[in-house]
């Protein structure tokens, strides 16, 4: 079995960005897959890995990283979701002293702390528009302008990107600039979602055993037969994020050293197509009493009434509201505005 663990690689102290923390290559997929980053690794090609979330992008992009002529320099990380459109620019490019409200100090971005080295750009379906104009100049010229500055700094890096957005499409839907979306798609890692490599599974969960049973202070903590099974024929909707969570969870509320199917609670958030976690009865009583109306425009009063529920339970919060709903933040923003949910910039006095 080959195990890549996060913390072999690179300390977290490195990076904005933290994920699965553990990925085996033991499953005959995952061996594929192993086959295809020791092959793409040692180029400098540009990667772009493509996942559901917590399948383990970012400790690919590690590997392919430890495995190339980099692997001496710094390995950065950036969550382009995690940001907002304004930080987003400073963290990649820097910025100049006094280039805006609380530049104190020059800062140096992330393309020249990982000069010569890789820079892991994950959810770049987030992009806005805008940014991936500058990004684009970026990989073309091969140099950065720091916000506030006029001079231009060459950088050598490495860029591997991941999303869990299916790029082609929001090109098609002109969220994404097909001219980027191509600088990106040289080398592609499709990452096969865990509950399509059943064989990493339970060396997945015995590692995490052997991590949180240490911690814990378990003496050679395992897995009944009957857990084992539960784990098998689980979904994983969270992919190995997920399982991680679930062996520690398990841990804290097991009474011994042997961890039972009811440890993990996993029958109640179980999500498949042929056993749905969540009833939805209710939603379907509703849609046919809309059907029944026939009201004009129906879809868009259904999408409306969805995406502006979701918006308030995320109290409002764009990026959550996004990953809530699964889509991009593009996406979301372009449908916010449509349906009259984004503030109105207020005129300034003089434009009055």
């Amino acid at each position: 079995m080959t195990l890549l663990a996060f913390d072999e690689l690179q300390s977290r102290s490195l990076t904005l960005s933290v994920r699965a923390t553990a990925l085996v290559f033991d499953d005959p997929v995952s061996k594929r897959l192993l086959d295809q980053i020791e092959r793409i690794a040692p180029s400098d090609a540009t990667v772009l890995i493509m996942g559901e979330t917590g399948t383990g992008k970012e400790l690919v992009a590690r590997h392919i990283h430890a495995l190339s002529n980099r692997s001496k320099n710094t390995f950065g990380a950036l969550n382009c979701a995690a940001l907002s459109e304004n930080l987003i620019e400073s963290e990649l490019f820097g910025h100049e002293k006094g280039a805006f409200t609380g530049a104190i100090n020059n800062k140096d971005g992330w393309f020249e702390t990982a000069n010569k080295g890789s820079l892991f750009l994950d959810e770049v379906g987030d992009l806005p528009l805008g940014l991936q104009a500058k990004l684009l100049r970026v990989l073309q010229e091969r140099e950065v302008v720091k916000v506030g500055s006029r001079q231009p700094i060459p950088v050598d890096v490495r860029i591997i990107a991941a999303t869990n957005v299916n790029l082609e499409e929001a090109v098609a839907a002109s969220h994404f600039r097909a001219d980027l979306y191509y600088r990106f798609n040289v080398a592609t890692i499709q990452l096969t979602p865990l509950r399509e490599r059943p064989g990493d599974i339970l060396p997945l969960a015995q590692h995490f055993l052997k991590i949180y049973g240490d911690r814990l202070g378990y003496k050679n903590a395992t897995l009944t037969p009957a857990a084992e099974l539960a784990l098998l024929h689980y979904d994983w909707p969270g992919n190995i994020r997920e399982l991680e969570n679930a062996v520690h969870r398990a841990l804290l509320v097991c009474p011994g050293n042997h961890l039972r199917p009811e440890d993990f609670k996993l029958s109640g958030i179980r999500i498949s197509q042929n056993s749905p976690a969540i009833s939805t009865s209710s939603l379907e009583n509703a849609l046919a009493n809309l059907f029944e109306k026939a009201p004009p425009k129906l879809h868009e009063i259904i999408e409306e009434t969805v995406i502006r529920t979701a918006f308030n339970f995320c109290e409002k919060n764009q990026v959550q509201t996004a990953k809530l709903l699964d889509v991009s933040r593009n996406v979301l923003r372009h449908k916010l505005n449509l349906y009259g949910m984004l503030p109105t910039p207020t005129k300034s006095r003089a434009a009055a």
